[in-house]
């Protein structure tokens, strides 16, 4: 069975809850879903998975969140070739830099040598219907890309 590990940082719980969205929808799909919070977890855990996934907040600067920022340095350090990867993330339309964390986590990934399994899914502050149904195509596009 295939392994899913969800990581992600959440100040308000948004970002929380659309990785929980994610991973029961994985989990749908017959993937084995690990999700865990960002202090929680070690970046080289993705090793052990086939589809790895971060979720983050952006607040109000485009600095990556404190709380996930040592998980992001070990990641860039990660050679993750032949793993597919993802990012999702929450921010707030108001600021400039409307979820900029999630393409600074998009380029680390990236330089990892991981293949991008589907495109990033950014919601305004809390997931509606229609986040939700982007959500779920995320996660499906991830599947995919295991065929």
């Amino acid at each position: 069975m295939a392994i899913a590990k969800i990581v992600y940082a959440s100040l308000t719980g948004n970002t929380e809850e659309i990785a929980d969205i994610v991973a029961e929808r994985l989990e749908e799909k017959g993937l084995d879903v690990e999700i865990e919070e960002c202090t929680q977890v070690d970046a080289e855990e993705f090793l052990d998975a086939d589809i790895c996934i971060v979720g983050s907040y952006t607040y109000d600067d485009v600095l990556v969140p404190d709380e996930i920022a040592d998980f992001y340095e070990d990641l860039l350090e990660l050679d993750l070739t032949g793993k597919i990867y993802g990012v999702i993330g929450s921010g707030d339309t108001f600021y400039p830099c409307f979820c900029q964390v999630v393409d600074q986590f998009d380029k680390a990934f990236q330089s990892t040598g991981a293949i991008k399994g589907a495109e990033s899914v950014k919601v305004d502050l809390a997931a509606e219907e229609d986040d939700i149904v982007a959500l779920e195509a995320f996660a499906d596009a991830l599947v995919k890309q295991l065929d």
